[in-house]
């Protein structure tokens, strides 16, 4: 079985591979291409759900794609994301909330998108046996406060990361996300740390970087500016579909070797 440890040790020795998964087919490939970190992002809102964010995303879709992407993967450390309002509001019921995804799901730890609020409760789920990965710089959570631009862009917001960071890593969070933060300021942190940084739209310097699977698969409409697309998923699906709607309109499917006559059968009339 997978644990943080084996990501932690990784840090400063060779790069850190994560991508977001939220169903056993993508898992079982990511791991066999060797992707370190599977994070079930509550991305799955924008890129399965139809939603226009991650708002509406619960606790029980979260729990049941989890679940999912364990079921495929035997070697990849598993990371479930904490959907908006499962944590922060009541410990008891944020340390439920994170339970389930471990106890029930299966997962191997959780993400939290962090903030000055989250460092008492990183400290109790980590006393719990419940790994957190912390979560700064963009927040998609919250869109409404922030919007989806870069983050830590001023003095001040840089410094409040940067200790953020360091908080949440004293309270035994084992690793840290940066996302749409400045280059300088995500090695910054990354060389302050013990703990591993991974970065999404933060530069080269951290000790691993994370897409959206949509994203590094060229399956996303609107990638942002941060992503790149390493296939072209999208106009392969295009094509396969077209493919079929084609053959069964022209009738070339199904063919002969799609069929099968059972000739002991009497289908005379009656």
């Amino acid at each position: 079985m997978p644990t943080v440890r084996d990501i932690q040790e990784k840090a400063g020795e060779e790069p850190i591979t994560m991508l977001t998964a939220y169903d056993a087919t993508t898992a079982a490939l990511a791991e066999a291409a060797g992707v370190d970190v599977l994070l079930v992002g509550d991305s799955v809102g924008n890129t399965v759900l139809g939603h226009e964010t991650t708002l509406p995303v619960t606790v029980e879709e979260m729990e049941s794609h989890t679940a999912a992407v364990v079921r495929g993967t035997e070697e990849a450390l598993v990371v479930a994301d904490m959907p908006f309002l499962s944590v922060g509001v009541d410990r008891s019921e944020s340390i439920e909330h994170c339970g389930r995804m471990l106890k029930e799901a299966g997962a191997n730890a959780v993400k939290i998108e962090s903030g000055p609020h989250t460092v008492e409760l990183t400290e109790r789920l980590s006393d719990l046996g419940i790994p957190v990965m912390a979560h700064l710089g963009l927040t998609p959570q919250h869109v409404h406060r922030l919007g989806y631009t870069r983050q830590g862009t001023t003095q001040e917001a840089a410094e409040e990361i940067h200790e953020l960071a360091s908080a949440h890593e004293d309270v035994g969070a084992f690793s840290l996300v940066l996302e749409h933060v400045p280059a300088n300021l995500a090695r910054a942190v990354t060389e302050e740390l013990s703990i591993p940084t991974i970065g999404i739209g933060a530069g080269p310097d951290c000790d691993g970087q994370v897409l959206v699977v949509d994203d590094a698969v060229g399956l996303s409409e609107s990638p942002p500016p941060f992503a790149e697309a390493f296939g072209d998923v999208r106009g392969a699906y295009r094509d396969a579909l077209t493919g079929y709607v084609d053959a069964v309109e022209d009738g070339s499917f199904p063919a002969e070797e799609h069929s099968h006559i059972e000739g002991d059968l009497d289908l005379d009339p009656v």
